[in-house]
C-alpha cells in the first residue's frame, strides 16, 4: 500500500486543478475578523445627530390678548368697564366709580372717564333717582324714608335724592302701604287686634312710615276687616 502523504489540493478542486496544470498553488487567505468600532467613537457620532424632541412647542404668543400685550391701554380697559356695568341698567356715579378702583384702574384717569362719561348723559344720577324710586316704591311699598337711604348707599347726593324723592305723590305712598298691610293681614288671622297691629305697624315702620302714618293705615284696614267696626282696636298709645 502507497504510504505517501496526502496531497495539499486534497478536498479542494481549486488546488486540485491547479496541481494539475502544474501550477504553483495559491495561498490561503484567511477572513478577517469583523473590525470593531470603539464605542466611544459611536458614543460621538450618535450625539452629532440630530434628535427629536418629543415636548410639545409652545404656541406663539396670541398678540390681541390684553394679557400679553407689555404696555395695556389703561383707558380702553376702563372704558369697557363702564359701558358692561352700564349694560342693561343704569348706575350711580358711585357705582361705577368703586368698580373702576376695585379694578385699581387709576384714579386720574377713572375721574376723567366718569366725567366725559356725564357730559354724553350715559352717567346720570338724577335720572338714576327717579328712575329707582320708580321700581322701588310701587314693587316694594317703600315710602320716603326708605327710599333716601337706599340712595344715600347708592352715592346720590342730599339734594338729588331730595328732588326725586318730592316727586312722590302722598297717596301713592299711602296707598302702596294699604296694599301690604291687606296682603299681611291673611297670615294674621288667628292673632288678636292687638297682635295684628303691633305687627302691621312694625312692618310699615321697617318700609319706611312713620309711626303716625302707619298707625293710621292699620286702623283703617282692621276696621274694614272687622265686621264690628273699629272694636276691639288699640290705641297709638298702645304700641
Amino acid at each position: 500500500m502507497d504510504e505517501r502523504p496526502a496531497p495539499d489540493w486534497l478536498g479542494d478542486v481549486t488546488l486540485g486543478v491547479e496541481a494539475w496544470a502544474g501550477k504553483a498553488p495559491s495561498p490561503s487567505v484567511e477572513p478577517s475578523p469583523p473590525s470593531v468600532e470603539p464605542s466611544s467613537r459611536r458614543r460621538s457620532d450618535d450625539e452629532s445627530k440630530p434628535t427629536r424632541s418629543r415636548r410639545r412647542q409652545p404656541r406663539p404668543a396670541d398678540p390681541a390678548d390684553p394679557k400679553n400685550d407689555p404696555e395695556p391701554d389703561h383707558e380702553a380697559i376702563a372704558r369697557k368697564i363702564l359701558l358692561d356695568a352700564l349694560t342693561g341698567q343704569a348706575r350711580s356715579r358711585k357705582e361705577l366709580a368703586d368698580k373702576l378702583e376695585k379694578k385699581e384702574v387709576p384714579a386720574a384717569l377713572a375721574t376723567r372717564l366718569l366725567d366725559r362719561f356725564e357730559e354724553v348723559g350715559l352717567i346720570d344720577d338724577e335720572a338714576f333717582a327717579r328712575a329707582w324710586i320708580a321700581s322701588r316704591q310701587p314693587g316694594k311699598g317703600l315710602a320716603r324714608r326708605a327710599l333716601a337711604q337706599e340712595l344715600r348707599r347708592k352715592g346720590i347726593d342730599d339734594d338729588v335724592a331730595r328732588d326725586a324723592l318730592d316727586e312722590i305723590d302722598p297717596d301713592d305712598e299711602r296707598e302702596a302701604g294699604r296694599r301690604m298691610v291687606r296682603r299681611k293681614l291673611r297670615s294674621l288671622e288667628r292673632f288678636d287686634d292687638q297682635t295684628k297691629t303691633r305687627r302691621l305697624v312694625g312692618m310699615l315702620a321697617r318700609k319706611g312710615y312713620g309711626a303716625g302714618v302707619a298707625y293710621s293705615i292699620v286702623r283703617e284696614e282692621l276696621s274694614l276687616a272687622d265686621d264690628d267696626g273699629a272694636g276691639g282696636l288699640v290705641s297709638e298709645s298702645d304700641l
